[in-house]
């Protein structure tokens, strides 16, 4: 199965928050998933841990 990988604007856009927010929030959230770098200036986050990070964020909301 391929990967699908996010950046730091489509994370943003799918949260309605501004990119800083989605840096910040990978430097000070812990257990917020790992950036992962595909090349000098490229970096993205993979779907499926992003969408496994949010099933636990709507645990503690609820």
């Amino acid at each position: 199965m391929q990967e699908t990988f996010l950046s730091d604007k489509d994370l943003a856009a799918r949260w309605g928050v501004h990119r800083p927010t989605v840096w910040r929030w990978a430097k000070e959230q812990p257990g917020f998933p790992r950036v992962v770098k595909l090349t000098p200036g490229c970096a993205r986050w993979r779907l499926s841990e992003i969408e496994a990070w949010e099933k636990t964020r709507a645990g503690v909301a609820a």
